[in-house]
């Protein structure tokens, strides 16, 4: 099953040309400037070229088994392959014991000099910690009882040069995990479950969408104008068409064009990019979905939103039940409906219906709310609400029509125009979802973008831009249409128990040091 590889005579010669001796040579004087540790595995490395048994060799190994396989299915004798990075090692005379992990979990190995040939055996005993080898022999039960391999052949398959943190305690400080995450993934195996979680939750979405007659797309992360939501963008430049290009900061218009060009139920889970503050929950680039379904409204979009949510926890936890940030979340229930309006009412006592714009303002000097020159009422009750409602919303709530002012591409309130058909879910505090009854009329959009425009004039540099392309294509036709956005990344950190955005990503944008 296990065989020595030895290197090719092409690559041997390969290894003593000028071009070979220069890179030996290269390696021999960056070792001073290396820390000890690295420098003698350095050395290691350079011993075993010149034997011509090189690390980095090519090499395909047939790893027959999993580490968590062989472990749950137990079966004395099985002969196995196994490859992986060597974790531990302790050494007992003429054997030792060396833990291997692979993507599935540790297992030991045991290694006897009489059983493997003194040859390797002392090949063996120059590995270090870190390095990834490959295994064969067989599965028996240690006298403690724990399943392990016993070596029949060993071989090396690359070298580590700079080895692992002290085994104990692995990485603990968040800054060096997220820097060099691919040592936190070895040495500590919750976050690689997280990670693994991420992926499950990310799949479960795709195959619910697809099983409601949704079709993925993918539209341009490039664009000429940054819209479909109120953010500010990051540029850059093409040198080709020598034009600034924005990365998007919102899914939402290119999807809307699908529909008007008859992709009904449409969605697509990808990257925005937005030029904005950095916090636990907040990172420059993240993970959105965006659907939109012809022939409904915000009210099926809820529905849509409360099916996807409860059936991702049951898919990875088991339950629709589950604990966030010492909160017990409950997805089991019917999702609470309460409008802003009522939800300000409820926690501030204040009912905007009922009071005047001069009204509205001298209520916002009294809490202590600045007030810009451009804001209208509505603004005025969206700072109430971000103030003193969103730190209540701990259980699953859909905040419903939203104001006119901060809704430019929501379909208006039938029953009173001054708000939308617009709704956001928060969770613990967080806003997961954001969904419209779409506006369609390419008239009333057009004034939106417009006075969107003039806000910019007055130095709201997250307001909207006109885009003509958008309202040419409405001017074709859109359907009645219900829209949401789910943050991906926010939804992953209440299934994860994560309280930073940054520990379900695994690279987030860190100033470099």
């Amino acid at each position: 099953m296990c065989r020595r590889f030895a290197l090719s005579m092409g690559f041997v010669v390969g290894m003593i040309t000028n071009e070979g001796d220069e890179m030996a040579n290269d390696i021999e004087a960056n070792i001073t400037n290396l820390d000890e540790h690295v420098a003698i595995r350095t050395e290691k490395l350079r011993r075993l070229q010149e034997t011509g048994n090189d690390p980095f060799r090519h090499v395909v190994f047939d790893a027959t088994h999993k580490s968590a396989d062989i472990i749950s299915n137990y079966e004395e004798g099985l002969d196995v392959s196994l490859a992986g990075r060597m974790m531990t090692r302790r050494i007992m005379g003429q054997a030792t014991f060396v833990h291997v992990q692979d993507a599935y979990g540790q297992i030991q190995v045991y290694v006897r000099k009489d059983e493997i040939g003194d040859d390797i055996y002392a090949e063996f005993e120059d590995f270090d910690i870190g390095d990834i080898i490959g295994i064969c022999g067989k599965v028996f039960k240690t006298k403690t009882g724990e399943v392990s391999i016993r070596a029949a052949n060993i071989i090396l398959l690359s070298k580590s040069l700079r080895g692992l943190p002290e085994k104990f305690h692995g990485i603990k400080d968040p800054e060096a995990r997220r820097r060099h995450r691919e040592l936190d993934l070895i040495m500590n195996r919750e976050v690689k479950d997280v990670f693994i979680t991420r992926s499950k939750i990310i799949r479960f979405i795709r195959e619910y969408l697809d099983g409601q007659g949704f079709i993925e797309v993918e539209t341009p992360v490039l664009q000429t104008l940054a819209g479909g939501t109120t953010a500010k963008p990051f540029t850059t430049h093409h040198n080709t068409l020598d034009i600034d290009l924005y990365l998007r900061i919102s899914l939402e218009l290119f999807l809307k064009r699908l529909v008007i060009g008859g992709i009904e139920r449409v969605y697509e889970i990808g990257r925005n990019f937005r030029n904005e503050g950095m916090s636990s929950r907040h990172n420059p680039e993240f993970t959105m979905m965006e659907l939109y379904q012809a022939y409904t409204d915000y009210n099926g979009m809820m529905e849509l939103c409360e099916n996807l949510f409860r059936g991702a926890a049951e898919a990875v936890l088991g339950n629709a039940v589950f604990k966030y940030d010492g909160n017990t979340i409950d997805f089991g229930k019917p999702f609470e409906r309460i409008t802003m309006h009522d939800a300000v009412k409820k926690y501030t006592g204040i009912a905007f219906d009922e009071i005047s714009f001069n009204e509205a303002v001298a209520k916002c000097k009294e809490h202590d709310i600045f007030v810009e020159k451009r804001y209208g009422k509505g603004d005025l009750l969206n700072q109430f609400f971000e103030k003193y409602v969103e730190e209540h919303l701990i259980q699953p709530t859909f905040i419903l029509d939203y104001p006119i002012e901060i809704s430019p591409l929501a379909k208006l309130h039938p029953d009173n125009p001054e708000y939308t058909l617009r709704f956001e879910l928060f969770i613990n505090r967080m806003e997961l979802a954001n969904a419209f009854s779409e506006l369609n009329d390419p008239m009333d959009q057009r004034r939106r973008f417009l006075h969107q425009e003039s806000l910019r004039e007055q130095g709201d540099d997250e307001a909207q831009h006109l885009d003509e392309d958008f309202l040419r294509a409405l001017e074709v036709g859109l359907p009645p249409t219900g829209g949401i956005g789910i943050g991906v990344d926010r939804l992953i950190m209440l299934l994860t128990g994560q309280t930073s955005i940054r520990d379900i990503l695994l690279f987030p944008t860190m100033k470099p040091v």
